[in-house]
């Protein structure tokens, strides 16, 4: 019975070394990648990154991690035209992330996640200079909110002849279209009372917004109004963490 209580204290002894060792290994490894990661995208700040699952030290053995999630702050993507947009809370979990022998370069075989741009970011690709809509009539988006139930509220205002400034908002849907956010109004706004030509009003009220070369090569899946700003998914496969 002695002999058999020894051996139990030794194997709780090393069980809790070898929990010791896994968890000093995956926190090098969440460093490792995080400043890898950083390289490849060229980000300001190093992202987070966890890596999930245990023991951590049998996936380092087979050269793949079960899932890691990825965390960013302010990420810079591309909006077309050699423009840039900030993404804000860019979080992505990635599944069946396999590297190579020395480590260099890491890839995922699925990502999901999700991220904001808030709407004083996506007011820079409305039309916020004043365009003619008809003759002597000129408008411009001035605001974006939300508008509930997933849709956005565009703030227009327009100046009008003898009237002066009108102010006025329309209710629009937004959508992912290929690399690309799309805001579109469900009915269009009367300006002083005038029947105008719906594509002269589209002109101002409609517009996208480009997002290109996310982290890894993930896509715009899904985006949707919510308070602070669009809420938009992403997924990928095969994405590139590293190398």
């Amino acid at each position: 019975m002695r002999a058999l209580r020894i051996l139990l204290i030794v194997v709780v002894i090393l069980g809790g070394l070898f929990v010791a060792v896994d968890r000093i290994a995956v926190h090098f490894a969440e460093g490792e990648v995080a400043d890898r990661l950083k390289a490849a995208e060229n980000l300001s700040s190093t992202p987070d990154v966890s890596i999930n699952g245990f023991p951590f030290l049998t996936q380092l053995a087979g050269s793949e991690l079960d899932e890691v999630e990825v965390g960013m702050n302010d990420y810079e993507a591309a909006a077309g035209d050699g423009e840039k947009i900030r993404i804000d809370d860019l979080e992505a979990r990635m599944r069946g992330v396999r590297f190579s022998g020395d480590y260099s370069s890491a890839t995922a075989a699925s990502a999901t996640g999700t991220a904001t741009i808030a709407y004083d970011e996506l007011l820079k690709a409305a039309k916020s200079e004043p365009t003619e809509v008809a003759p002597g009539i000129t408008a411009r988006v001035v605001s974006l909110a939300d508008g509930g139930n997933g849709k956005i509220t565009v703030g227009v205002e327009a100046d009008v002849p003898v009237l002066g400034t009108q102010r006025l908002s329309v209710l629009s849907t937004v959508r992912v279209e290929g690399d690309r956010v799309e805001v579109r109004t469900d009915s269009l706004p009367q300006l002083a009372g005038l029947d105008l030509a719906e594509e002269s009003v589209r002109r101002i009220t409609d517009f996208q917004q480009a997002i290109d070369d996310l982290p890894g090569g993930i896509r715009l899946d899904k985006v949707e109004a919510a308070a602070d700003g669009v809420e938009i998914s992403v997924k990928g496969s095969d994405v590139r963490l590293a190398g």
